[in-house]
């Protein structure tokens, strides 16, 4: 495949440069971003406060992802405002606009956690991020209404923008994650086995999110259609890599690296990427799929065909190939010569490379 030869780093690009943290370039703001989204799961109830805040909790919050791609976002798009404003508008404006850009990282942040707490529910999941998962600490009823709450607490927040568009597409986000959920839980033979079916669940379930709030961050700056769109596909594909690469890993990885066990969506009956690339080569691993995984033995079928097959390999290229694309969406961005602009431009390029290259 094209795509797993292709660099993601051009020579030719001028984001070619020395290598970034991109986590540590927005480290202070990912910290201010930690504390406010704890103040704003502050719930009248107790029991349902503690269970609001059980992922966003000092040691189990995970690495912020999603903030951090968001935050170099925008400030790879950001206009600086021109400098005969500078002494009067311009820093008010400027900090104005990176407040509300944060306030879109805390309101996706809400909005993947509680589509966590709503997910383990339904995968009867035991653990989330190295420790014991809500629904089984707390129980099913409180994860659920949890996650209720944090979406709520989320349509708050966005309510506050006051910006209709930004609203529309986040809204659209919620809509589309309760659409993947029921697109894996009432999927048909066929559609079982289809990688495009798959595919577009995937980015109702993983890559909306992301690509929709990348896009609410160029809107927020004023950016053009073509931008915002180049802001969109970066997410886009970003997140599909990202899933793909969690496909592989469920089989390659272990449970102390992922936080969760092995196997774990086969053993739910959820096909992933490496089992549909097997079937390609071996159609007889249908007929297993078709009658699910209840039986141990059916695992280990599908597990013995998935090893004679290339499925763990092309899952593998079609994640570098949608990192490639990632890429190039920010390399299209128009040309600027302002270094804090370049440099969140490269950071979001090398986490194309990071997101393809991780074991957890």
């Amino acid at each position: 495949m094209h795509g797993a030869n292709h660099q993601i780093h051009h020579q030719s690009s001028s984001l070619v440069e020395d290598h970034l943290d991109p986590f540590s370039l927005v480290a202070d703001e990912l910290s201010l971003i930690g504390d406010r989204l704890r103040s704003m799961v502050v719930a009248e109830v107790p029991k349902l406060a503690s269970a609001a805040e059980y992922f966003f909790r000092m040691g189990v919050e995970g690495k912020r992802f999603r903030p951090t791609v968001l935050l170099l976002m925008a400030s790879a798009l950001n206009v600086r405002v021109p400098e005969a404003f500078a002494n009067t508008l311009g820093d008010d404006l400027t900090t104005e606009l990176r407040m509300r850009q944060q306030n879109i990282a805390e309101i996706t942040e809400m909005i993947h956690v509680a589509s966590l707490l709503h997910d383990d529910v339904l995968d009867d999941a035991e653990t989330r991020r190295g420790t014991g998962s809500l629904n089984v600490v707390m129980g099913n009823k409180l994860s659920v209404l949890a996650g209720d709450f944090l979406l709520s607490r989320a349509c708050v927040a966005l309510a506050a923008l006051k910006n209709t568009d930004v609203v529309a597409l986040l809204a659209t986000v919620v809509e589309h994650l309760v659409t993947g959920e029921t697109m894996q839980m009432t999927t048909s033979s066929d559609q079982h086995c289809s990688l495009d079916y798959y595919m577009q669940k995937m980015y109702y379930k993983t890559a909306s999110l992301i690509s929709n709030s990348c896009k609410a961050i160029a809107l927020l700056a004023g950016q053009t259609t073509e931008v915002s769109m180049l802001a969109y596909d970066y997410g886009k594909n970003l997140g599909l890599a990202f899933q793909l690469i969690d496909d592989v890993l469920d089989f390659t990885g272990t449970s102390t690296s992922l936080g969760k066990g092995s196997l774990t969506d086969l053993r739910h009956g959820i096909v992933t990427a490496p089992i549909l690339f097997a079937i390609e080569e071996f159609p007889q691993l249908r007929e297993i799929l078709d009658q699910g995984f209840d039986n141990p033995e059916n695992v280990d079928i599908a597990l013995e065909f998935l090893s004679k097959s290339h499925g763990i390999q092309k899952a593998k290229e079609l994640a570098m190939k949608h990192a490639n694309l990632a890429a190039e969406a920010i390399e299209s961005l128009p040309e600027t010569d302002d270094e804090d602009v370049r440099k969140s431009r490269r950071a979001l390029v090398d986490l194309t490379q990071i997101v393809i290259t991780r074991n957890k």
